[in-house]
């Protein structure tokens, strides 16, 4: 985040203290430990484990919020990875049960159903696999972008496919790789969407670095950049029905 999306960072901020949050980042966080994991690296990454609570805990928040659907997804494991760590496995729970995902909290805890932002353009979203089918989470970014003004969502033909990262998995198969990420960049194409949104980092930088390989343009966004744009507070909206934010919206499509 710091290192390659820097934007998207200043632009969560933002948006969190839009609405009322006051904002931390302890900078002895380093990374949430799932590459390494993925690698084979079980012992090594409980180091990195412990070096994430520690930092995330030194804040008394009330709540810890992660731009990635990846990384928040690692961090929902670590009561599991840590059961048998005396010194950390409480501290993982409690570090789990008030973590989510920069979407999850804006609609499901802010309640949040108007941004108040706007954006002039027609877009398409991916979905990353690990935001959907490891952290569960699948609706909450399309019902904070169906409400950003001058914004006009084109479906994404298979959305259920993934973009091919995976982190190591490029590395280690670059060739199914590649096919996989052709497929999508594929898919995009086919909505002339003119750009491209995601909550994951990993899936923008993949997507983005075809596009640019295969000599095709588009505009990659975050969904806190998106949220962020353009900003009238007299637009913003709150979703005052508990029970639809909690179950997870009206998509037909949420249990893909």
């Amino acid at each position: 985040m710091d290192l390659l999306f820097p934007n998207v960072g200043i632009a969560m901020v933002e948006v969190l203290e839009r609405f009322g949050c006051d904002t931390a980042m302890p900078v002895k966080q380093i990374c949430c430990g799932q590459p390494t994991y993925n690698s084979g690296y079980i012992k090594d990454t409980q180091k990195v484990m412990h070096n994430e609570i520690d930092a995330l805990l030194s804040v008394d928040a009330d709540y810890i919020v992660g731009p990635a659907g990846s990384c928040v997804a690692m961090l929902k494991e670590y009561p599991h990875h840590l059961a048998l760590d005396p010194q950390y496995a409480d501290k993982a729970q409690i570090l789990t049960d008030k973590t989510y995902e920069f979407s999850q909290f804006v609609y499901r805890v802010l309640h949040v159903e108007n941004a108040g932002a706007e954006l002039n353009a027609t877009a398409t979203y991916h979905r990353s696999c690990h935001m959907t089918r490891l952290l569960g989470e699948r609706t909450s970014p399309f019902e904070l972008l169906k409400h950003v003004h001058g914004l006009t969502m084109i479906p994404l033909p298979h959305l259920e496919n993934c973009c091919g990262f995976g982190g190591m998995f490029s590395v280690k198969e670059p060739e199914i790789s590649r096919q996989m990420v052709d497929e999508k960049v594929d898919s995009v194409l086919s909505t002339e969407a003119e750009v491209l949104i995601s909550c994951d980092q990993a899936c923008l930088m993949n997507i983005a670095g075809r596009f640019n390989r295969r000599g095709e343009k588009i505009k990659i966004m975050h969904l806190a950049e998106v949220l962020n744009s353009n900003v009238d507070p007299a637009r913003i909206t709150y979703n005052t029905d508990a029970a639809l934010v909690a179950g997870g919206g009206t998509y037909a499509d949420q249990n893909i």
